[in-house]
């Protein structure tokens, strides 16, 4: 044989041999919606609308029907997926505006700094809205830390807050993305602030009207006006149809990069939350105006990381966890025909409530998780929530977690092995409830029984709710007087737990 080619084939063996080595660890990706709906998918019963990919990905691994995010808002179920603690505990985790302070601690452990610890590569791709720097005043045109690098990410691209939220730019590693240093950025949310037209004195200008009491009135951006004022940064600035194919390069080019070793990637999807303007090749797709169009691209974004993967050969091991921060909304601020296209397409699916309500329409969520080499296909009825993927992946890589106090390890149950998870799980919305043997619980408020600006039923009564989940999933009975005792206990275990913060 000749020596050159046996040396060629011993170099090809020994590479292939320490690529299957560093594979032994799976790849993992988080696919995380924006305000989807338990009832927004085909595979979780919608009948008008199709989402084949997330089907896909539903029918090779598990699709949970109990698993939950923390709370039925956005900033703190994404505080709770990163920290492995209930946002409740904290001051200030409500929904941030677009030039707050990060409020994830950064001495503590975090869902990404347990992969950095395991070896693996991480990658942040598409919203964060968990605040950057150190104060509200930041300067825009420079580096603006500490944000998720400090949290763990090797790397990010991200928009800062929300897509109807000032800055309207990208963000790639702490730093603004086509900024020209001649037109520096200024953001504020309290004063008006530059030249630039806002929807509540230029509404003639704006391509989709939208309701003044959201806020969705001040700088326009791209024809919408937006919540807070911005000045500068004109060449930097995105325009609405481009976020979702912006994103997906970024997170393919991440998984491209990284393809020879163990990679994290927390890929954080703006659909469907308003304001919903798909891409040119989705409109009036869906026929429920755009945020059925939204829910397409969705989808179809999916479908492109799932065939890049099988494209470069490790969709085999690669652990898959697709989900949602909240539930669904249809009137959220614009006037984009949400409801006079909805027709019979309940995206709560048989839930009551949705985003902002403390009903399991608002933490109920779509909870995928696929990873063709160790989780056989099936639906699991396991009470499961984003808040464990922590303590449970630090548990796997036995890692200790530090200060993830709610975190429960659940691997078995995420990987099929336990059918019931969790013990007990809280919720939370303008108020707290809680879940224990499929009895749930909900607080006595004084809040509003209906969100006239969303449409959305919130959940608060005057008096103690007591739901048995098993048989009244959609809460339409409740049996707090029936069983006081029942109501007792958990009144007790909730308020055991709300001591933990003290």
């Amino acid at each position: 044989m000749n020596p050159k080619f046996l040396l060629t084939f011993i170099l090809c063996i020994t590479s292939f041999g320490f690529y299957a080595t560093a594979q032994k660890k799976p790849n993992v990706i988080i696919i995380y919606a924006d305000d989807l709906g338990y009832g927004d998918l085909s595979c979780y019963g919608a009948t008008k609308i199709k989402t084949p990919n997330i089907d896909a990905l539903a029918a090779q691994g598990l699709r949970f029907t109990n698993g939950h995010a923390t709370a039925s808002t956005c900033t703190p179920s994404r505080y709770s997926l990163m920290t492995g603690r209930y946002a409740w505990r904290k001051k200030g985790t409500g929904i941030l505006p677009g030039d707050a302070a990060l409020i994830i601690p950064t001495d503590n452990s975090s869902l990404p700094s347990v992969f950095q610890q395991a070896g693996y590569k991480t990658g942040l791709v598409g919203k964060w809205h968990l605040g950057l720097g150190n104060t509200v005043e930041k300067d825009w045109n420079k580096e603006v830390k500490p944000g998720p690098k400090e949290v763990g990410f090797d790397y990010s691209f991200i928009f800062p807050a929300t897509a109807d939220r000032v800055p309207t730019v990208f963000m790639e590693n702490q730093l603004v993305v086509g900024l020209d240093p001649k037109d520096p950025i200024t953001v504020d949310y309290k004063n008006p602030t530059g030249t630039d037209p806002t929807g509540k004195d230029h509404p003639e200008l704006l391509k989709m009207p939208a309701e003044a009491n959201h806020g969705h009135n001040q700088t326009i951006v791209n024809g919408i006006g937006r919540i807070g004022y911005m000045q500068g940064g004109k060449l930097a600035r995105w325009t609405d149809e481009e976020l979702p194919l912006t994103f997906l390069t970024k997170a393919k080019n991440f998984i491209e990069e990284h393809k020879q070793e163990p990679f994290f990637l927390y890929y954080a999807l703006t659909e469907p939350h308003v304001p919903r303007l798909p891409a040119t090749m989705f409109k009036g797709k869906s026929k429920l105006g755009n945020r059925g169009d939204v829910i397409l691209q969705l989808d179809w974004a999916v479908g492109e990381i799932t065939k890049q993967l099988k494209y470069l050969g490790l969709d085999k091991n690669t652990m898959i966890i697709f989900s949602s921060d909240n539930g669904p909304v249809i009137m959220d601020g614009y006037e984009d025909q949400g409801y006079e296209k909805l027709g019979a397409h309940t995206p709560a699916g048989n839930l009551r409530g949705g985003k902002y309500s403390i009903l399991e329409g608002g933490t109920r969520e779509p909870f995928i998780i696929s990873w063709p080499a160790k989780i056989k296909p099936g639906v699991s009825g396991a009470l499961v929530s984003q808040i464990d993927f922590l303590a449970s992946f630090a548990n796997f890589f036995n890692i200790e977690c530090k200060n993830a106090i709610d975190s429960k390890n659940v691997w078995d149950a995420f990987t099929g092995k336990d059918p019931k998870g969790r013990s007990f799980f809280i919720e939370q919305s303008s108020q707290l409830a809680i879940v224990k043997d499929n009895w749930k619980y909900i607080r006595p408020s004084k809040g509003e029984a209906f969100y006239k600006l969303t449409r959305t039923e919130s959940g608060n009564l005057p008096v103690p709710q007591l739901y048995n989940l098993t048989v009244d999933v959609s809460e339409k009975n409740n049996l707090a007087l029936k069983y006081p005792e029942k109501v007792k206990e958990l009144e007790a275990l909730l308020s055991t737990e709300e001591a933990k913060t003290k």
